[in-house]
């Protein structure tokens, strides 16, 4: 599909299509709305057991506001975002190579660790080493494979023809199976001209590469870093326990399977969440007084005083289906989390008296204390957190998760669950869920 191009006014070259093209795009659309991409996840499931595990709990999305495909974080969940009409293209060989090389960007953290600068020869590094992992005949003529040159048959123009042929020879030259970082030093070395290259790659003949979608990488705070990372632990140790109990890991190699071994192994710090979420549920208080100098009206009006104070509710199941080895459990926990803290904390079973409440002091350590044994209610939990609405920022609620959905919180929720118990329920918008470990350490 040829185009003239224009500079919008960002000064970014931007494709003019003319009737021709859009009626043609028109039609690729048309056709695309049908096509489903379940029989090619069904055909992973059959062919790569790990691979398939793993995107079980990436939530996939079509959209037309991306070129190809790529994976990315939304609300601490995992999302793969797929073109139809760039997938449809594909042949089934490439459309697997396509997921493999998706969930690789996941397990080795490219779209949750800090963004590298500039992020085109971030993007090009991440792909050589994922593309280093995959069969060749499972990837496109114009995807990055270490050792193999461009295919540069659509470059007409002669200038940048020399320019493509130099990053062609650079990318030959290197070897299968280094480190993302590693390709990074070497593109480093002529930065300029590779971003100038990508810059101007609309227009006729395009870009002779063919990489997916890395928008939105890095774009997290440090607690949603770590609630994802937690979250991709759990899945990649799920993937590795199936595949090592049914003894079937497809073509994921020997020395791959021992990586993943090793990155599952250690336990999630759970408990350094729990800290971060009361660290980031604490608001500002300011008070004017005379013994502070206001820095704009010296000795006319009273200064600031500023201060922070902890907001967090956390609400401790004490139920009877909770046992007493868990309740000690829970309060080793808020014994490391009180070294750091000042909490309002209410046992609850189906129900929460407030003159139970005890107000944890920043410093205090506390035996553990049963003081309620019926059925859980969440729904009292929330009933609670509404009444006090105003009274915290946020809220824990330490439980074996049994009991039914409260719906939706209208404030900061956080759910720590004991070893091995899950939701009933799947987790509302900006609930975070994290599983303890009795062999974790802060």
């Amino acid at each position: 599909m040829s185009a003239a191009t224009i500079k919008d006014t960002t000064g970014t070259r931007v494709p003019v299509l003319d009737k021709k093209d859009l009626e043609k795009m028109e039609e690729l659309i048309k056709e695309s709305e049908s096509f489903d991409l379940s029989p090619h996840l069904v055909k992973l499931l059959l062919n790569e057991p790990f691979f398939s595990t793993l995107l079980r709990d990436v939530t996939k999305i079509k959209s037309y506001s991306i070129s190809t495909a790529g994976v990315t974080v939304n609300d601490s969940n995992f999302v793969l975002y797929w073109n139809p009409i760039f997938v449809m293209s594909l042949s089934t060989e490439h459309i697997r190579g396509l997921l493999k090389h998706e969930c690789y960007h996941l397990i080795f953290k490219h779209c949750t660790g800090r963004k590298q600068d500039p992020h085109i020869l971030w993007n090009i590094a991440t792909d050589l080493a994922i593309n280093s992992l995959i069969c060749e005949s499972e990837l496109p003529s114009e995807g990055l494979v270490p050792g193999k040159p461009l295919t540069l048959d659509k470059i007409t123009d002669p200038s940048q023809l020399e320019k493509w042929k130099k990053l062609s020879d650079i990318i030959e030259n290197m070897e299968k199976g280094w480190a993302s970082e590693r390709y990074m030093e070497i593109l480093r070395e002529n930065e300029d001209e590779i971003k100038e290259m990508f810059e101007n790659s609309s227009g006729e003949g395009g870009t002779p590469v063919d990489m997916d979608d890395h928008d939105g990488w890095g774009d997290m705070s440090d607690e949603e870093r770590q609630v994802a990372e937690g979250k991709l632990k759990q899945a990649l140790a799920k993937a590795v326990r199936k595949c090592d109990r049914d003894g079937n890991w497809g073509t994921v190699s020997s020395g791959m399977r021992s990586t993943l071994r090793e990155m599952t192994n250690d336990a999630i710090n759970w408990k350094r969440i729990i800290q971060n979420f009361c660290g980031n549920s604490q608001r500002s208080s300011k008070i004017r007084t005379h013994r502070r100098v206001n820095r704009k009206y010296p000795y006319i009006h009273p200064g600031i005083k500023r201060g922070r104070s902890a907001t967090v509710a956390i609400y401790m199941d004490q139920s009877g289906s909770v046992s007493d080895s868990d309740i000690e459990l829970f309060f080793g926990c808020l014994n490391q989390l009180g070294k750091m803290t000042t909490f309002l904390l209410y046992p609850f079973d189906w129900e929460i008296d407030d003159e139970k409440m005890v107000k944890w002091k920043r410093g205090q350590k506390k035996p553990p204390v049963r003081t309620a044994c019926g059925g859980t209610s969440f729904d009292a939990v929330e009933d609670h957190v509404r009444k006090n609405i105003s009274s915290f920022d946020g809220h824990i609620i330490l439980t074996d998760g049994g009991a039914s959905d409260p719906g939706p919180s209208r404030q900061r929720r956080c759910w720590v669950l004991l070893p091995g118990c899950t939701l009933p329920f799947s987790p509302h918008k900006g609930d975070i869920v994290v599983e303890m470990d009795r062999n974790a350490h802060v």
